[in-house]
């Protein structure tokens, strides 16, 4: 209760910041309870459902692809983001709206739901075993959600490198980027449409594959966890070795040719990216120095900040 307390009067005695930029003290002075109400939502979160992490971190790749980090992919409503098709498999909006509703009660219209998003996909890094990432706030939130926005703007499973690169340097991001950046796949899990159309199973349940860079056993093993029936509501572990931790165990999946998508089996067939793939399978330490870097970079695509957005009442609709 005397921390309580003490919060309340801090804050009410130091008004919101009215800084146009993003930094790393923006919430020094007007909520500095906000980093630890993040982590705590998240890791309490995550404790229930181990699932939330990798759902946090491709939150906020959907989010910032698309518009830039302006927390556009929460807003609900015909024709946003959130309800094209390609979000339909988005999860942790709760854990947003329950770390929003806790930074209301001690810091009423101060935080944006753009900056708790990135630090909740922070968080979610290191809760699963990644680098502590210190990442400037300030963000605000976007007015503007569209659907037709999202499909242009996102990585497809199927893309080849060159149309992964396209993408990615539109956002300001290098090749080396989009190797460390989809290092995010060592957690989470995928549908199974999102990949079974690198095999094909006959009436007589035989296998072939189409992409032949993909290993045969582990095709098979895939075949039979993905009926064709269930496609849409069965998923698997984008990592089979360590699903739960961040870890370079992708890196090294991919050398198996035992990456999920043929977006992750062309970053290993192409001498462009093909160095750094073997370099982070070799050494986590390098992975873990580089992602630290690239997660600052994509959380900084497109931000808005000062008079450019808003900072929401509710994290699913705009305040007007």
């Amino acid at each position: 209760m005397q921390l309580l307390c003490f919060i309340i009067l801090f804050l009410a005695t130091f008004p919101p910041s009215s800084s146009s930029s993003l930094s790393f003290d923006f919430y020094t002075l007007s909520c500095p309870v906000v980093e630890l109400t993040v982590k705590n939502t998240v890791r309490s979160a995550s404790d229930v459902d181990p699932t939330i992490p990798g759902k946090l971190l491709r939150l906020l790749f959907h989010d910032c692809f698309v518009n830039g980090c302006d927390a556009s992919v929460l807003l609900q409503g015909n024709a946003t983001e959130r309800s094209d098709p390609a979000n339909q498999s988005l999860g942790g909006f709760s854990v947003i709206d329950s770390a929003k509703r806790v930074l209301e009660i001690f810091c009423p219209g101060t935080v944006s739901c753009a900056d708790i998003l990135a630090l909740a996909a922070r968080d979610a890094v290191e809760f699963t075993g990644g680098p502590n990432i210190q990442i400037p706030t300030g963000r605000k939130d976007g007015r503007i959600s569209m659907a037709a926005n999202v499909r242009p703007n996102i990585i497809d499973t199927s893309f080849t490198l060159d149309e992964m690169i396209k993408i990615f340097s539109a956002k300001g991001l290098s090749i080396d980027d989009l190797v460390t950046l989809s290092g995010a796949h060592t957690i989470g899990r995928s549908h199974c449409g999102s990949f079974n159309d690198r095999f094909k199973v006959d009436s007589n349940g035989n296998l072939t594959l189409i992409d032949l860079s993909l290993d045969r056993q582990y095709a098979t093993q895939l075949m039979k966890m993905c009926p064709n029936n269930n496609n849409d509501r069965v998923t698997v572990n984008n990592d089979p070795s360590s699903p739960l931790q961040f870890d370079n165990a992708y890196f090294k999946i991919l050398l198996a040719h035992k990456g999920l998508f043929q977006s992750d089996s062309a970053l290993l067939n192409d001498e462009r990216t093909k160095n750094r793939v073997v370099e982070f399978a070799n050494s986590q330490d390098s992975f873990f120095e580089r992602w630290s870097s690239s997660f600052l970079k994509l959380s900084s695509v497109g931000v808005k900040t000062g008079g450019e957005g808003e900072i929401r009442q509710s994290c699913s609709m705009s305040n007007t």
